[in-house]
């Protein structure tokens, strides 16, 4: 497992009987060349204890939350930024209720709240408690927000009973982690360029013409692709939104500089047009405000068209093109449509008459069509977050096939 060598592994083991087992698990990491850290929560102590964790990750176990000795230090803040992934072994359903609704009761917890790296849990627990609806909404929340998880398996349980709900292989854990570090480095190797947010068309140093966006699907890919290993680089007109951390970030304003920005940062493995572009401009910007009563007529001019010019022009034209479509109407026929005019790979599309997605909203509802495939895929009302996750494991499928 040659992809968890120098990882830096925060270790998370909370208080359950499979807490024996997360020292196989380090002992597996170790030997790989892990460097591992950990955390003990109160009831991970009742199973094993500090000592016998530090004696096999040769570092120091943290346990309270306000350590007097180390509180200069900040630990919930060092330890998640320290970490390549934090791994919750064995994530209790205790644990995953207040992962879920955002508490930041313990060190475990708080580092979590306040790390931007991936987070694994490998649940482990009763299973009736596996089973209950309310463990399931917990980690529905979790997945939305970007947790892997990993199991549980099927098997005999220390209780007696037999079920779903046994903590994984440890040696199966430390498989999934390599596989996880594995696909990081091998999307290195691909570039993405993002378009995203609405362009300005001005009239008038006051007025412009515009579409409606927020940009807020677009970023989320971005970062998306970024946090799996992507290089990327995200075009966005005005937003209000926070630029993704790690994503090389290029504000314009007009279609034209968004326009010349695309063609100056092709070519690249996959471009994502996501932008809002509007379709008209003026002919002639005002210098001055237009006053009211002179303001009779505009003569407008179309925009160029950069997906278009991006999916036909073999020499610049990425591995994969993806455009957009927010339709009111004909969803289908008009994806289809624009799939086929402009030469794309896919169109994801989405009814942006529909006020629960779309505009503004945290949560979107997709169409995949794709080139030679009749068979259109749907990605049911979710975050726009997870939206992101979905088409990201996608697009990196889809080019490693394609080589």
């Amino acid at each position: 497992m040659k992809n968890l060598q120098n990882k830096k592994i925060l270790l998370v083991i909370c208080g359950g009987i499979a807490a024996y087992k997360s020292l196989e698990l380090i002992r597996i990491l170790k030997k790989c060349s892990c460097q591992i850290k950990t955390i003990l929560t109160e009831g991970g102590k009742e199973f094993i204890t500090p000592l016998s964790i530090s004696s096999l990750s040769n570092e120091k176990v943290y346990t309270d939350l306000f350590d007097f000795k180390n509180e200069a230090e900040m630990d919930h803040i060092s330890l998640s930024r320290w970490a390549d992934i934090i791994l919750f072994a064995p994530a209790t359903a205790n644990k995953i209720a207040q992962l879920s609704n955002g508490l930041a009761e313990d060190l475990a917890t708080t580092v979590a709240l306040a790390s931007d790296k991936m987070i694994f849990l490998a649940p482990a627990m009763n299973v009736r408690m596996w089973e209950n609806k309310i463990t399931k909404t917990n980690l529905k929340k979790l997945i939305g927000a970007g947790y892997k998880v990993i199991g549980p398996d099927i098997g005999e349980m220390a209780c007696g009973e037999y079920g779903e709900g046994k903590f994984s292989d440890p040696l199966g854990i430390s498989k999934i982690i390599n596989s996880y570090f594995k696909e990081l480095e091998e999307n290195k190797n691909f570039k993405a360029l993002i378009t995203a947010g609405p362009t300005r068309e001005y009239i008038d140093p006051v007025r412009f013409i515009t579409n409606r966006s927020s940009g807020k699907q677009g970023y989320a890919i971005a970062e998306e692709l970024q946090k799996n290993g992507f290089e990327t680089t995200l075009i966005s007109g005005p937003t209000n939104l926070k630029s993704p951390d790690g994503v090389r970030m290029l504000n314009v304003n007009s279609a034209d500089e968004m326009y010349e920005k695309t063609i100056e940062n092709l070519p690249v493995d996959v471009a994502i047009f996501t932008a809002a572009v509007s379709d008209f401009r003026a002919k002639q910007i005002n210098i001055d405000k237009i006053k009211k009563e002179k303001f009779e007529k505009i003569e407008i001019v179309k925009t160029k068209d950069i997906l278009d010019y991006t999916s036909k022009h073999n020499k610049l034209r990425p591995k994969l093109v993806i455009g957009f479509a927010a339709e009111t109407s004909n969803l289908d026929k008009n994806s289809m449509k624009k799939l086929v005019e402009k030469n794309c790979d896919w169109i994801i599309a989405n009814d942006v008459s529909n006020k629960e997605i779309g505009f503004d909203s945290e949560y979107n509802e997709v169409k995949i069509f794709q080139r030679n495939k009749p068979n259109i895929e749907n990605i049911s009302i979710t975050t726009k977050e997870m939206i992101a996750k979905k088409l990201v494991e996608k697009i990196s499928n889809e080019l490693k096939a394609n080589g």
